[in-house]
């Protein structure tokens, strides 16, 4: 999860997270690449008594940095387009959960294997417990198993909202009348939390989401406790 003084991405939890993990640090060092070498040719011009006339006019030098942009351009792009079209591939999904976004509350289904179904608010601070994170923890946790094709459909029944989990690579708006869908694959065990990420009105940062992942057997003991309760 999201520390204070972190400056980098969480820890992926997934590998979709973990492709965009590294597609940031790729476009990242292009970025200090072309800083590097803008601040070089500026602080030639600046302070060189003798500027060279070929970077003031010169037909070679136009053609050079006009063909450079567009190189690096691909160098992004191709990466960039790859990891869209791997995000929107749906893969044969192990369980499907079905989440609906309230002003300002999230409610879940899994209707897979029965009709369970639940809200989740977020745990008021002078209800948390000592070990609680203030403002993230809720009081009925998602739980997913690990290593499997986890497939997830969102709508609203009120106003926009959004339903991010940054760890996990997923964000996906939550629109009233629209169900959207996406897929994710949880490689690890852990508490994955996120918020709500659209501005849906003045307690919208007040809709945390925290996914519990366990094992495949834990889960199935999981379900039929809810089943029986």
């Amino acid at each position: 999860m999201a520390t204070w003084s972190n400056l980098n991405l969480q820890d992926s939890a997934s590998p979709l997270m973990e492709q965009l993990t590294f597609f940031h640090d790729h476009t990242l060092l292009i970025l200090i690449m072309i800083t590097v070498l803008v601040g070089y040719l500026m602080n030639t011009l600046f302070f060189n008594k003798f500027t060279n006339r070929l970077l003031l006019e010169g037909q070679t030098i136009e053609i050079i940095w006009t063909i450079l942009p567009a190189i690096t351009l691909v160098f992004i792009a191709l990466p960039s387009l790859r990891l869209l079209y791997l995000l929107d591939e749906i893969c044969d999904p192990s369980i499907t959960l079905k989440t609906m976004g309230h002003q300002w509350y999230w409610s879940y289904e899994y209707s897979d294997f029965t009709n369970l179904e639940f809200d989740s608010y977020m745990i008021p601070y002078n209800e948390m417990s000592i070990s609680g994170f203030r403002l993230l923890d809720v009081d009925n946790r998602i739980m997913l198993p690990m290593l499997s094709q986890i497939r997830i459909l969102v709508t609203a029944a009120d106003v926009l909202h959004s339903w991010a989990l940054p760890s996990l690579g997923v964000k996906i708006d939550a629109t009233p009348g629209r169900l959207n869908q996406t897929s994710f694959f949880i490689n690890r065990p852990g508490l994955y939390y996120g918020q709500c990420s659209e501005i849906c009105g003045a307690n919208h940062s007040f809709m945390p989401i925290v996914v519990e992942s366990i094992p495949t057997k834990t889960f199935i003991n999981w379900i039929k406790k809810m089943n029986l309760a």
